[in-house]
């Protein structure tokens, strides 16, 4: 049985499709990535499976429950952990009473583990919290009573390098031991790191939904190519070739053709140096949005929203 089921979800606000008819399924026992950017309708799909918000049409289950039976997704929700964006507490009570106001509605099992991988000031009250420290404080809470789910909404923000790695490897444990991973994020290189399958979803719609590796197989190879001499564009380029780049002797693009058939153009031309590489996420996503996309501020932090 699949983890999650969404089937033709779609939610509404007058004009605006947040949702327009999305459906896939995520598989137990896997970390599935859903990609966009701000406004894409990422966090509106989390608040339609946790029940927070009714759907317009279209259904979805969680762990077999129907979302739009309110009774049995507030019981099924003992097994789903959620790192909301905000954990939406009062910011007078410690970590520590947050986490007790946690254990009481849903259990602690796992409370001592992740308190020993992630450490938020338990004695301070969250008001006097960094960003993140809050986050891990919202990851011990996701996780403590060892949910068979964990829905996160861009849970790497604000943690330093670090304990990202942190979480990542944490991730990919749970992964390993049955656990299903549901995350939204803008950061692509986490995306393209520990998950096992992506969604991007553009403007309320699902554009793509892969395998990682497939994805980056279909987006074809990154090329740069050293040339002995400048090379005029009109003789270099062909079809195949997306986002070319030519200046003096150093070429680059994406080449989405066959790969014979490069090679063999590339041995009209006297060579110094080539790199083929497969493209990064950030580079693929560009052939969904186009240019200009706000995934990233340009100060590196991840855009907020979705």
């Amino acid at each position: 049985m699949s983890a999650i089921r969404i089937d033709d979800l779609t939610k509404r606000y007058g004009e605006v499709l947040a949702n327009d008819g999305i459906s896939f399924d995520v598989d137990s026992g896997e970390i599935f990535g859903y990609l966009g950017p701000n406004g894409a309708g990422k966090t509106t799909t989390i608040r339609l499976l946790l029940g927070l918000i009714k759907p317009t049409s279209g259904t979805a289950t969680i762990l077999g429950t129907d979302i739009r039976d309110r009774r049995a997704l507030t019981e099924r929700k003992a097994d789903v952990g959620y790192l909301p964006d905000s954990i939406g507490v009062e910011e007078r009570l410690t970590g520590r009473q947050v986490l007790d106001y946690f254990a009481r509605m849903r259990g602690d099992e796992r409370r001592d583990e992740l308190l020993e991988l992630f450490h938020p000031p338990l004695e301070k009250p969250v008001e006097t919290y960094s960003h993140g420290n809050i986050r891990m404080l919202g990851i011990v809470q996701a996780f403590m009573h060892d949910p068979e789910i964990a829905i996160l909404d861009e849970p790497t923000s604000g943690l330093d390098p670090l304990k990202q790695d942190r979480l990542h490897q944490f991730l990919e444990r749970e992964r390993d031991a049955g656990k299903t991973i549901f995350f939204s994020s803008h950061v692509l290189s986490e995306v393209q790191r520990v998950c096992d399958r992506v969604g991007i979803i553009r403007e309320g719609e699902l554009v793509a939904l892969e395998d990682i590796d497939a994805l980056l197989e279909r987006s074809g190879k990154r090329v740069w190519v050293h040339l002995a001499e400048p090379v005029d564009e009109a003789r270099f380029a062909t079809d195949e070739m997306i986002d070319l780049e030519i200046v003096d002797s150093a070429v680059q693009f994406t080449y989405t053709g066959e790969y014979n058939a490069l090679i063999d153009h590339l041995g009209e031309f006297d060579i110094a140096n080539v790199e083929i590489t497969d493209p990064q996420l950030d580079e693929i996503f560009k052939h969904y949005y186009g240019e200009g996309t706000p995934m990233e501020r340009t100060d590196g932090e991840p855009a907020r929203g979705g």
